[in-house]
């Protein structure tokens, strides 16, 4: 085992001591386990960044868990793929952390954060890690199941109504989605007598042909709920948006892309010739225009940003769909944009939202002149996920968009001019939320600095008459009065009212200055974002050699098994 192996299992086993600490101390020592919390990611990402270089050097690099060699072990790779999300993840995790420190200390909530958060947030964090790692098809299994079980804490954190409805749905797609996920692995082992992924190449080969379609489907069918491919998306615009602003963000900004991830690696390693590529860029063409109408449709800027998120993943999508070395290095190009712009744009709707109570696009205004800073942080990565030149966005979509034309199929032309009219909507999409809640005049329902809101949840029911003209939409920010009237029937409704930036789901009080963590972090993410750009001709570089490595297959094959 070379010294860089040693590094391969450090993103996953940190996390998770860290957390078990985390729970042994509880709410106490609060500096402590901030220290803790940033220390372990900060530890993850440098591992990682070293991983990557030594990939890129050296080839994949492999560790046996416990010296067991495959198949009867556990194995863990990193090659160039793997090494660099877990660059990009762990860069927007940390991020992501320090934005929630400063939430948790802005809100005066700390003990929800310390106690409940933290911990969940690391566990995350490690199964997104043994995402990216895992050799075998179960221990991909395995970090899935780790991942969702720790997001299942993270989306209902608070306990409000809008919560744990949207959580009920997100856990009941996700346990449909494993039990699947399950099923199939359990179909390989049957078929193929393993679930190496090393292994499997050669065993999946000798297969009759629809036993190997039936196994590719489904397994494309799980990741594709994973990664909210249409039609399995309608899950996604309606459970995201109610997490606290740092829950969604790193959800709608990595998870979706841990399904992608899992695609690009088994069909590039388990299914080559693209025996399906027509089915995966129909899907891809799906995404890109549904999910984007549907973004021209909102009022709402987390439900715009969400279906922006749906249709964007049909550009990875279609990357993978060509199965060439260009849509394939093109695909993985932007989900390293895309995990990072999107991160971004939803940390900025937390603080739109801490700025003005709200991120309901009719409510909003001024915020250009109000909150100049505030205009700056969500212009950039608005634009670059429009694909606005020179920036990654752009540089991302055109080199998709070349591979497609490159393939010279009818199917890819379509694509081609499908991720055109999409990125144009996609520009339509947020310079009207951009009108709306920067640029025009201040509308009369903003809500002034010091206003306090109201809990997510209210207890409301019809009102007699006249009761009515003060219910749920009287002056914004202006606690609701109680509704002591019951209706005839005697039957008492519980409605959610408005999402809360606070972690416990408590009431917030809107800020006329910035937080400066969640700025600083928030900045962050946007100077990394703008990185991308910086550094296209390496990033490029790197991933068109890791592409080559993927559709040849025998690097990672005899990195795991001729040792």
């Amino acid at each position: 085992m070379s010294g860089a192996a040693t590094l391969v299992p450090l993103p996953v086993i940190l996390p998770l001591c860290a957390a078990g600490l985390k729970l042994a101390i509880g709410a106490r020592l609060e500096r402590v386990q901030r220290f803790i919390s940033a220390a372990v990611l900060l530890a993850v990402l440098v591992a990682s960044l070293l991983l990557l270089i030594a990939a890129d050097r050296h080839g994949p690099q492999v560790m046996d868990a416990g010296g067991w060699a495959p198949p009867v072990g556990i194995v863990l790779v990193a090659d160039r793929l793997s090494a660099l999300m877990l660059v990009i993840s762990s860069s927007v995790t940390l991020s992501v952390l320090v934005y929630s420190v400063g939430q948790g200390m802005a809100d005066n909530d700390d003990t929800t954060p310390l106690s409940v958060f933290h911990p969940s947030y690391l566990v995350l964090v490690a199964g997104v890690s043994d995402t990216f790692l895992a050799g075998d098809l179960f221990n991909l299994y395995v970090g899935f199941e780790l991942m969702l079980t720790a997001s299942y804490v993270l989306m209902t954190i608070g306990g409000t109504l809008a919560r744990i409805r949207a959580g009920a749905t997100y856990a009941i797609v996700s346990l449909l989605s494993s039990m699947l996920f399950l099923a199939a692995v359990a179909m390989v082992y049957a078929a193929a007598g393993t679930v190496t992924m090393a292994q499997l190449p050669a065993r999946l080969d000798a297969l009759p042909q629809s036993v190997g379609m039936v196994i590719q489907i489904a397994l494309l069918g799980v990741f594709a709920i994973k990664a909210a491919v249409f039609p399995l998306a309608a899950w996604l615009p309606d459970s995201y948006p109610t997490a606290p602003a740092p829950v969604t963000a790193v959800f709608a900004g990595l998870l979706t892309k841990v399904g992608i991830y899992a695609m690009l690696r088994t069909q590039t390693l388990l299914f080559p010739g693209q025996r399906i590529g027509g089915v995966l860029m129909v899907l891809a063409l799906l995404s890109l225009l549904v999910g984007i109408l549907g973004a021209v449709a909102q009022t709402d800027l987390k439900r715009l940003l969400s279906f922006t998120l749906v249709s964007h993943m049909g550009y990875m999508v279609f990357g993978i769909g060509l199965g060439t070395l260009g849509g394939v290095s093109g695909a993985m190009f932007y989900v390293a944009h895309h995990i990072t712009v999107q991160t971004t744009l939803f940390l900025v709707a937390g603080l739109i939202e801490r700025r003005s109570g709200t991120t309901d696009l009719q409510s909003l205004g001024g915020l250009a002149r109000l909150s100049p800073l505030l205009a700056v942080l969500f212009f950039v990565p608005a634009l670059n996920l429009a694909g606005i030149p020179p920036l990654s966005g752009f540089l991302g979509k055109f080199g998709l968009l070349r591979a497609g034309v490159d393939d010279g199929g009818v199917l890819a032309y379509v694509l081609v001019a499908g991720g055109t009219v999409t990125s144009l909507l996609t520009l339509y999409a947020l310079a009207k939320a951009w009108n709306l809640a920067f640029w025009r005049s201040a509308t009369p329902e903003m809500c002034a600095a010091g206003t306090v809101l109201e809990s997510t949840e209210e207890d409301s029911s019809q009102e007699p008459s006249g009761a009515g003209a003060q219910g749920a939409d009287a002056t914004r920010g202006t606690p609701q009065p109680d509704v002591g009237d019951w209706p005839a029937g005697g039957l008492r409704v519980l409605v959610p009212r408005r999402v809360t930036a606070t972690f416990g789901g408590q009431e917030i009080t809107t800020t006329s200055s910035l937080p400066v963590s969640m700025a600083g972090a928030t900045a962050a993410l946007v100077l990394f974002g703008l990185a991308f750009t910086v550094l296209a001709g390496p990033l490029f570089g790197l991933t068109d050699r890791a592409a080559g490595e993927m559709l040849s297959r025998t690097p990672y094959v005899e990195a795991v098994m001729d040792r």
